[in-house]
């Protein structure tokens, strides 16, 4: 049975927290999980993953599709996707603005495409035959980006409100992300923030990044999921919730992940904003 993603805190699951969770049963509005982590039939994943089903929400998470790719789809791939989705019956399917595959290699990244007309089109293409094969809306992320391409015609924030206008699919706004790109390309995040289809957004995801420097000294951020969430992208948050109401918000700690207590008490954290994010914003 269908489970609504609620307007709360929630967290990206590790199997290594498995135990706190089932034993504490967490005050969380819901669960995101990889999706291709369980492209099995079977096994402790799939046990775990049907014990958190029974108790919250499901967000499934796509990090290989290639839906910014200049290839066509893995219709492979859709089907095991829809098989995992009609499984499970996960609240929302999201999926990145990237590309990870060409010329039937795939790379263990999320790589950049350029903003312009073709690809504009050719994602929106990739966009409406996911949507078609999975017979859902979906999600799609709005990237960390550290390069820009000479090709690209169009600043980000159109090429997603086009996205989302031609093809009916929902934003997940990343605003770690959001951060990220705005910082390395020398860009506004809340005026970028002023320019994104705030309507379309479905889930809004958190996580901590490492600062770097390029070769001439400037700022360079790293989207690693390996830290807590930073205090520019907390009152980014706050401006964001003030312009959508409450919106389902998720902790993402990938790297270095943290012990259960940690992780827990950053969407404690992130709760807080969701209740009064203007007074959260300190």
């Amino acid at each position: 049975m269908h489970r609504p993603l609620p307007p709360r805190a929630g967290v990206g699951f590790k199997p290594a927290h498995f135990a706190h969770i089932a034993a504490s049963r967490p005050d969380l509005g819901f669960f995101e999980v990889h999706a291709e982590n369980y492209f099995v039939d079977g096994g402790p994943f799939h046990q775990q993953l049907a014990a958190l089903r029974a108790d919250y929400a499901l967000s499934m998470h796509g990090v290989g599709l290639s839906i910014g790719g200049s290839e066509p789809l893995d219709v492979g791939h859709l089907n095991a996707l829809k098989g995992l989705l009609d499984r499970y019956e996960p609240a929302v399917f999201s999926e990145h603005l990237a590309w990870s595959s060409h010329g039937g290699h795939y790379f263990n990244d999320l790589l950049p495409l350029p903003y312009n007309e073709e690809t504009l089109a050719s994602v929106c293409a990739h966009i409406d035959q996911t949507q078609s094969h999975l017979q859902r809306r979906i999600l799609l992320e709005n990237p960390a980006t550290y390069v820009a391409f000479e090709s690209s015609t169009m600043a980000e924030t159109d090429f997603l409100s086009a996205i989302v206008e031609r093809t009916g699919c929902g934003l997940l706004l990343d605003l770690n992300n959001l951060y990220v790109s705005s910082v390395n390309h020398g860009r506004d995040a809340m005026q970028a923030l002023d320019l994104l289809p705030l309507a379309a957004v479905g889930e809004i995801h958190l996580a901590g990044h490492a600062c770097q420097q390029d070769s001439t000294g400037a700022p360079l951020l790293i989207d690693d999921h390996g830290a807590a969430v930073a205090q520019a992208v907390w009152s980014l948050t706050a401006a964001t919730l003030a312009r959508t109401g409450p919106v389902a918000t998720l902790i993402e700690w990938d790297n270095n992940v943290p012990p259960w207590e940690r992780l827990y008490a950053e969407a404690t954290r992130a709760a807080q904003y969701l209740r009064a994010p203007s007074a959260s914003a300190t």
